[in-house]
Formats: C-alpha cells, sequence, structure tokens
C-alpha cells in the first residue's frame, strides 16, 4: 500500500488525489490535510460569492474524498501540530498544494494605513474566512480605489456596485452583507499600469458590469488603441476588449438617477498612499508602453479615496525546512520536486497562475512523477501511523463526516435566498462538528 498526505484541500489537494486514485486503484491511501475544519480551499473563501456556478466543482472533490481511499484531516496546521519532516517519516510521498493564500505586497510608501488591504484579505473578508473574518473595512467614502486588471479587480469592484437585491442566490455572509449595503461608496476606480489590449480580464467577467442595477461602467475612449488592432488579439481578448470600447461608447450599464460609476483608468500606475492614520488619496503617475511595458511619464495626479483594494497577485505562505523561492511566492521546486518525496503542486508550484481547472492535469503531472521516482511503496506507516502521533499529542482532527455535519448547520441556517450562513469562526465550526472546544 503507498500512503500519500496531500497538505492543502482546495481545487490542486482534491485533483491530486484524484489523480493518485487513477494511477494506483485500491493499492494509495492519501490523507488530505488542511490547517481550517472545513475543506475546498478558494472555492469556498476565493471564489465570488455571486459565482455559485463555479463553486459547484466541489461537488467533483466530494465524489473523491467520499472514497475509502481518502481521508480528510482538517483543522491541523503544517509545521505547528506536526512537522514536514514528520509527514516524510510517515508516509511515501508528501505533496503540498497550499495554494497562494497571502497578498503580494504593494512596496508603496503609506500601504500600512487603514482601509489599504490586500485582495486576499479583502476577498476572504466578504467570504468569511475565519483569518478576515473580523476586517471590518470602512465604506464610508465616497470613492474607492482597486489597483489591478485581473478578474479578482473585477470581482471586488461588482461586490462593491452590487444592490442588496443583487445577492440574492449568493452565500456572501451576512456581516459583509450589512456593511456593503450601508456603503456610501460612488465611484470605483480600477487602476491598470497599461492598457486596454494588456488586461488579463475575461468577457464573462466584464460583461457582467453592463448589468449590474446600479453600476455605470466608463472608460476613457482616449485610452483605447485603434480598433484594427484588435483583429491580432486571441478571441478571449478582443471580446473583453469589445466589452471596454462598449463602456467607452456609453453602452451597457444602468440608467439610474443615483448610479455607481466604474472608471477604468489605463495607463495609471500607483506610486503612493497618502493619509494621517488611513487611506486619504493615492497618487498615481501616468505610463505609456514602451516594448509592452509600463513606463512613467513623469506626470502625477492624485486620487481622493477612503479605500485601496490591490489586486495585484498572491504567494504561497512558507512551511518551515521547506525552501521558499521569494521572486517568485512560491516553494522552490524543480518542475514540481522539491527534495526526494517532497513535492508541490498547483499554485504552490508555479504561483498564481491559470484557472481552477488548470489544477487538474498539474495534480495529474505530479503523481506521474511520484510513480517514476516511487516504483514500489516505501513500506511506511501512512495513516496508521498518523493516528498513533494525534494521539499522543491530543490532535482531535476533523474528518470529512464532520465537515458534513458543519455544511448542514451553514445550509441550516442560511438566510432567505442564499445557499448557506458560513460559520467565520474556527471554534464555532468545531462546536457545530460536534467537537469539543474546552
Amino acid at each position: 500500500m503507498r500512503h500519500i498526505a496531500i497538505v492543502g484541500s482546495g481545487p490542486a489537494g482534491y485533483y491530486t488525489a484524484e489523480a493518485a486514485i487513477k494511477q494506483w486503484g485500491d493499492q494509495v491511501h492519501i490523507d488530505v490535510f488542511d490547517r481550517l475544519p472545513v475543506p475546498f480551499g478558494l472555492i469556498r473563501t476565493g471564489v465570488a460569492p455571486d459565482h455559485q456556478s463555479i463553486k459547484g466543482v466541489s461537488k467533483r472533490y466530494e465524489a473523491t474524498a467520499g472514497t475509502d481511499n481518502v481521508r480528510f484531516v482538517g483543522n491541523v496546521t503544517i509545521g505547528k501540530d506536526v512537522t514536514i519532516a514528520e509527514l516524510q517519516d510517515l508516509y511515501d510521498a508528501v505533496i503540498l498544494a497550499t495554494g497562494a493564500p497571502n497578498d503580494r505586497p504593494l512596496g508603496l510608501p503609506g500601504e500600512q494605513l487603514a482601509n489599504v488591504f490586500g485582495s486576499a484579505a479583502f476577498v476572504g473578508w466578504y467570504n468569511g474566512h475565519p483569518m478576515f473574518a473580523d476586517l471590518d473595512p470602512a465604506l464610508s467614502h465616497d470613492t474607492a480605489v482597486i489597483i489591478g486588471n485581473g478578474n479578482v479587480a473585477l470581482d471586488v469592484a461588482r461586490i462593491l456596485a452590487k444592490a442588496q437585491s443583487e445577492f440574492h442566490g449568493s452565500d456572501i455572509v451576512s456581516h459583509a452583507l450589512s456593511a456593503l449595503d450601508g456603503s456610501r461608496i460612488r465611484r470605483i476606480v480600477i487602476l491598470g499600469r497599461r492598457g486596454p489590449h494588456q488586461i488579463a480580464m475575461t468577457p464573462k467577467e466584464l460583461g457582467e458590469l453592463a448589468h449590474l442595477t446600479r453600476a455605470r461602467p466608463q472608460v476613457d475612449p482616449a485610452d483605447l488603441p485603434d480598433a484594427a488592432l484588435d483583429d491580432a488579439l486571441e478571441p478571449g481578448l478582443r471580446k473583453s476588449v469589445n466589452h471596454l470600447r462598449a463602456f467607452a461608447a456609453g453602452t451597457g450599464g444602468a440608467d439610474t438617477d443615483d448610479p455607481i460609476d466604474i472608471e477604468f483608468d489605463f495607463f495609471a500606475a500607483p506610486r503612493a498612499i497618502i493619509g494621517e492614520e488611513r487611506v486619504e488619496e493615492i497618487e498615481v503617475e501616468r505610463t505609456r508602453l514602451e516594448d509592452g511595458k509600463a513606463v512613467g511619464t513623469g506626470e502625477t495626479y492624485r486620487i481622493p479615496a477612503g479605500l485601496v483594494v490591490a489586486c495585484i497577485g498572491y504567494q504561497t505562505s512558507r512551511i518551515p525546512d521547506v525552501p521558499f523561492d521569494d521572486r517568485n511566492g512560491r516553494f522552490a521546486n524543480e518542475d514540481g520536486r522539491i527534495a526526494p518525496g517532497l513535492y508541490c503542486v498547483g499554485w504552490a508550484r508555479r504561483g498564481p497562475t491559470g484557472t481552477i481547472g488548470t489544477n487538474r492535469p498539474d495534480g495529474f503531472s505530479i503523481i506521474e512523477k511520484i510513480a517514476e521516482d516511487m516504483p514500489e511503496p516505501a513500506g511506511k506507516p501512512g495513516r496508521a501511523g498518523f493516528e498513533a502521533l494525534a494521539q499522543a499529542r491530543a490532535i482531535d482532527y476533523v474528518k470529512f463526516t464532520d465537515w458534513k455535519k458543519i455544511e448542514q448547520a451553514e445550509i441550516a441556517n442560511a438566510r432567505d435566498g442564499s445557499p448557506r450562513e458560513k460559520f467565520v469562526a474556527v471554534d464555532r465550526m468545531i462546536e457545530a462538528a460536534g467537537k469539543d472546544i474546552s
């Protein structure tokens, strides 16, 4: 019997578990560890709460988790409750599928000011991540600035612009819904260092802005390249740019007397965040493109703002004794191999790139490498060895059946029109699972 430990229960983790079962069938046991008592990683706390169809992929992971080969081991922190070296002693292979849950720093003066957030924190706040449930952003100023030109920036803008009624069917947590209902934001500025042809926004997400009941997306026509140049773009990007052209022409968006303007400010690089104790303004430098790169022109201006959300990317959490690639914010690895018996997959391997589905071939690829490196089982104790260690250390971990109790409690607590009301505190999750929280 082969014994594999996967650290991280998000898409990369469960796709890798699925691949291991396909590779070895009943001759493998897989323990999927997570520091939270709940599985599915960014599907639960990263995907926008109003994108329930995307969250539906968790049903596939449930099918994998429900097999006899796979066990969920929640509420266990690797590096604290158990070390990597201990896991390597217990399992034939240890695979780090921890994702990239931390915000990349802006590296700007003033980013430490109050009401300046990274997108992992801000998205975690409205998605109910226990680390960020107490974030309490102030939404009392009329202008918010979002830094970045990817889909996460669009998610944040859309959530800030939606009316209360438009959250019907979503699983946004109640504390965020209440705060957004009292928001005074009427202007959302999305800053992009480069131009419309360099965005990482997909057509579906851009198109959603045109159908919000009170949002009015705006693009300065002067920022758009000659339309003839669109023909050279790949089809998805061309569709996205078509949306921007429609916004510039004034088509799409709400027809209301009290709109929330969503302004796309291209060729605009943030240079400093200004304020006394909390953000009051953001200084921006106008840029131009040189060989596809944004170069500052020296022309600066300021945007008064009471909230700044930086959507510029993520980095992996360090784990003691695991080599780390500081430049790329991921574990140091060669095509997924970190050290003998130690591997990484997904964003922990390649950085925060690709879609949720990109993790599936990544998971199958890493299992193929493990099969090459480990043609025969090493005879390690696997889950029986971890059971002995957990008992010795009084680690009362959360099983998948415990998670199902948590899930049922969240469904039972749901407000009208919502699929669930997430617990945002770990002790409440443990209590709902029927565990001792004393």
